[in-house]
């Protein structure tokens, strides 16, 4: 289970790992969180289509539509409103009734319900910083951590409410945009006389002082990149097919980069670091 905040996140963070569980017969849900209703349109080819502006709610949705076929996964929606990303100084206040103000334990039991009924072995979700702070991915982590030990307390999440307890045996955070990754394709670029799209990025690395994180799982999935391209442009609204997401050569990302990295945060197995399978001491424990 791919637990994520807004529509298109499913697609630019593990999404080539999800096509290969999928390729090997893995069911593979994902949860999106809210509907993306506040996302900017942020592709400059849709910007100003009074259609989409009006109808964004359900623009959103039919790309979620078109990107989990092309993943081959299910997908449920949680059904809280987006609650955009404040930008100002200071910053205005979340909008009422957003994802960001619920309460985290009513929220979490929104994802038990899912976590009962599906029953992973295996959760993904966002680090404490969400990954990038903005506050809808912020709350996915609360109540991640929240529904991956409540789905097996049947005191704070009643059977009778919430559906038969379960207990996930390994959560992990996305860590796809890590800084060793963005550092070696930046140099791949530069070495082969190409023009990188990394030299913002790794200013502002430096700028924000991200604390770096520790990558315990690679997961060889070069052979799917395609397919996340794919399923991340299907979310037009949000994604240039032109833009700086496509600059570097596939061949080049399969040569020098062909994994996707997560943060191990919970196992109930045991597993030795560093891992190359999210299912690292399930397998051999099956």
């Amino acid at each position: 289970m791919a637990v994520h905040a807004h529509p298109d996140d499913e697609s630019s963070k593990g999404a080539a790992t999800m096509a290969k569980y999928v390729s090997e017969g893995v069911d593979v849900l994902v949860v999106t969180c809210t509907g993306g209703e506040r996302g900017s349109i942020l592709n400059p080819k849709l910007q100003g289509d009074a259609y989409i502006e009006e109808h964004i709610h359900e623009v959103r949705k039919k790309e979620m539509d078109e990107a989990r076929e092309i993943l081959g996964v299910s997908q449920e929606w949680l059904g809280f409103v987006d609650s955009g990303l404040p930008e100002g100084d200071p910053l205005p206040p979340l909008p009422e009734g957003c994802f960001a103000l619920e309460d985290v334990d009513k929220a979490a039991g929104e994802l038990v319900r899912r976590i009962r009924a599906f029953r992973p072995q295996v959760v993904t979700t966002y680090d404490e910083n969400g990954g990038y702070p903005h506050p809808d991915h912020i709350m996915t982590h609360k109540i991640s951590m929240v529904a991956f030990e409540g789905a097996a307390d049947t005191e704070k999440y009643p059977e009778s409410e919430f559906g038969p307890a379960y207990q996930p045996l390994k959560l992990y955070y996305n860590q796809g945009f890590n800084r060793p990754r963005t550092e070696a394709l930046h140099q791949a670029m530069l070495d082969r006389g190409l023009e990188s799209p990394y030299g913002d990025w790794l200013k502002r690395w430096n700028e924000f002082e991200r604390t770096e994180r520790t990558l315990t799982t690679h997961i060889p999935c070069a052979d799917f990149f395609e397919i996340r391209d794919k399923a991340l442009i299907a979310h037009a609204t949000q994604i240039d097919p032109d833009g700086g997401w496509f600059k570097v050569p596939m061949e080049l990302q399969r040569e020098v980069w062909p994994t996707e990295e997560y943060e191990l945060a919970k196992s109930l197995v045991d597993t030795s670091l560093p891992e190359d399978d999210l299912f690292a001491g399930i397998r051999d424990n099956a």
